[in-house]
């Protein structure tokens, strides 16, 4: 395994980026809480009032020292003290309400936010178009949907909260102060302007190292998937060892982004907890000449002190937030760059608009010079040209390589033609809708997915609505009505994650079953019949001969007993239709598809062409 860095850049990781908070960035995900502004509202109003009840504390206490400083605390005395203490208890009740209501309202905002996002995620992803997936492993878009959402959502529930809270309480304490000590008040606020300072300074740092543990993180995912799901090629071929090196290295970028990223953190809240000390000790210098002199009293300097404390308490839970933020921008980056992603293939407004008038079937389709490259300087298809009609199978063989696959994606309108033009029924395809084309195509692949589930869940798949007699004709079709009669719970067996109690040919068995069902009027078949054994395939190729009536298919294939009853042969080689002709036509050519025929005798002798030659085309 090698788990190569540039299949996880998707730019965004890019350290040469400036690294400071993007406003924008963060009012895009503030979107998925403004979704529920009751919500919010409410856990806005809890900070707030938690804010106020904090703040109410220290006024309270001034209270009681100055009125038992001026009349003493006796028992002639103590009925002065009730208002305070009756206001002391309501600011309590106060305090526990408003706690429980954020611990409730902070819950339904991050439980809302996770699944709307993850929602959005993996709406988007059934969008995207085929190439995004080229370049982007399971455990990189698994890494987006888990750790990074889940951070996400916190960082929008409890930093909201914080937030509001914070602000509230060092407005609120900030007013207190001034209104009894302008001069002490100014002594503490004259810090704020250097914690700005340096807090701008650790941001770039913060961020740069909080990308990296992203990024890595998003590897060692995908290391983890590629071993699970390779775990029998890497015992086949003995590459424990080797793949726990490689896995080893990644830990260890891990290990040391992760550490460089919390002593960053670790640095900078001693820093604010540090300049806090420093104004708390000045003012309380300060202000004990000042009481010393009368200018205050002790009630007034014991409140300030309390103020000094709870003020810098929410400077430093907002400096810990900040430097979440920073972590957080870097997974928001990762999140949004998945969500709003635009698929390559994708239909204009107009198609859209226009779509409800398609609903004729698919007669013909036309390939003009068509053209396609996933890399401008090497081409994998140049200047196709073909056309087809209802009713006709077409197979197409040639090397590994030679681009069979791409022209049928093309035709399937997976990936957009780079050049030249796919026509259906005499009109550009790109003029009808994706929906339209999709609902008419059956496809059959070499590697079939099979989803959890039972057997007849997995055949259902091709048309929802099927009723069990369907299903099983449709099975019986496909040659796969024995081996799921012979198992234990028939039709409704389960086939295991991925497939996993079935083999390989039952799986292609099912997806054969699958593709028949949905009734399509495109069939495709990419080396459909490489797991099954030769009987099977005669077989299926009995159910397909009654099944392909009136249908478009196309079948990529290197068995010539799959093909030799085509309609049409191609072959493709170095991008391009190198030979065209039915299987009589294309033998006595003697050329590349003759080749590929005799290599594939099982007797020494020759394939002997057909004593008459007829015009490929």
């Amino acid at each position: 395994m090698s788990y190569d860095d540039d299949l996880y850049d998707d730019g965004i990781d890019d350290e040469r980026r400036a690294a400071r908070l993007d406003l924008r960035l963060w009012r895009s995900l503030f979107r998925y809480a403004a979704a529920y502004p009751r919500t919010l509202w409410g856990l806005a109003g809890c900070a707030v009032l938690t804010a106020i009840a904090e703040v109410s504390y220290p006024l309270l206490t001034r209270a009681v020292v100055d009125q038992v400083s001026q009349t003493g605390l006796t028992l002639t005395s103590w009925h002065t003290l009730e208002p305070i203490i009756a206001l002391y208890a309501l600011n309590t009740l106060l305090a526990t309400f408003a706690i429980g209501g954020f611990i409730w309202f902070g819950g339904k905002i991050r439980t809302h936010v996770s699944h709307d996002i993850r929602a959005a995620g993996f709406a988007n992803l059934q969008r995207l178009s085929f190439d995004f997936y080229d370049y982007r492993p399971v455990g990189w878009l698994m890494a987006r949907m888990t750790s990074d959402c889940e951070r996400l959502s916190n960082i929008m529930a409890w930093g909201f909260l914080d937030l509001v809270w914070g602000l509230t309480m060092m407005v609120g304490i900030a007013g207190a102060m001034l209104v009894m000590n302008v001069k002490l008040a100014l002594i503490v606020l004259a810090v704020l302007p250097l914690l700005a300072w340096i807090s701008v300074r650790f941001q770039r740092r913060m961020l740069t190292s909080a990308r990296q543990v992203r990024a890595t993180n998003a590897r060692i995912t995908g290391a983890y998937n590629e071993a699970i799901m390779g775990m029998l090629t890497s015992k086949a071929f003995v590459r424990e060892a080797a793949n726990g090196d490689e896995f080893g290295d990644l830990t260890g970028q891990m290990r040391g982004h992760s550490v460089a990223n919390h002593l960053q953190s670790a640095l900078y809240v001693p820093i604010v907890v540090t300049l806090a000390s420093l104004a708390t000790g000045i003012a309380l210098a300060v202000g004990g000449l000042e009481l010393l002199a009368g200018a205050i009293s002790t009630g007034t300097l014991i409140a300030f002190m309390a103020y000094i404390r709870h003020f810098f308490e929410p400077v430093e839970e907002l400096g810990a937030w900040f430097a979440e933020m920073q972590m957080a921008q870097a997974s928001a980056e990762r999140i949004l760059s998945l969500i709003e992603t635009e698929p390559t293939v994708a239909d204009t407004e107009a198609v859209i608009r226009a779509s409800a008038l398609d609903n004729d079937g698919i007669e013909t389709i036309e390939l003009d010079n068509l053209s396609f490259a996933y890399d401008p300087a090497e081409p994998v298809l140049r200047g196709v040209n073909l056309a087809v009609a209802r009713g006709q199978t077409i197979a197409i063989v040639g090397p590994t390589g030679g681009g069979k696959s791409t022209l049928v994606n093309l035709i399937c309108r997976f990936y957009e033609p780079t050049g030249g033009t796919v026509r259906i029924n005499g009109r550009d395809y790109r003029e009808r809708s994706l929906d339209w084309l999709h609902a008419r195509l059956g496809i059959v692949l070499q590697q079939p997915h099979v989803f959890s589930g039972s057997i007849a869940d997995n055949i259902r798949y091709g048309n929802l609505q099927a009723t069990p007699e369907q299903i099983e004709a449709a099975a019986r079709v496909a040659g796969a009505h024995p081996f799921i009669e012979a198992m234990d719970d028939g039709y409704a067996s389960p086939v295991g994650e991925g497939g996993s109690r079935l083999s390989a040919g039952q799986k292609q068995l099912v997806s054969f079953a699958r593709a028949i069902l949905a009734d399509p009027e495109i069939l495709v078949m990419d080396e459909a019949t490489s797991s099954v054994d030769t009987v099977t395939e005669a077989q299926i190729q009995r159910g397909l001969a009654a099944v392909l009536t009136g249908r478009l298919a196309f079948v990529i294939a290197h068995r010539l007993s799959t093909i030799r009853d085509a309609d049409l042969i191609l072959y493709v080689a170095d991008g391009q239709i190198v030979e065209r002709g039915d299987h009589r036509s294309l033998l006595a050519r003697r050329g590349a598809y003759y080749d590929l025929c005799q290599r594939q005798q099982t007797q020494p002798a020759k394939v002997q062409p057909p004593a008459t030659t007829e015009d490929p085309g």
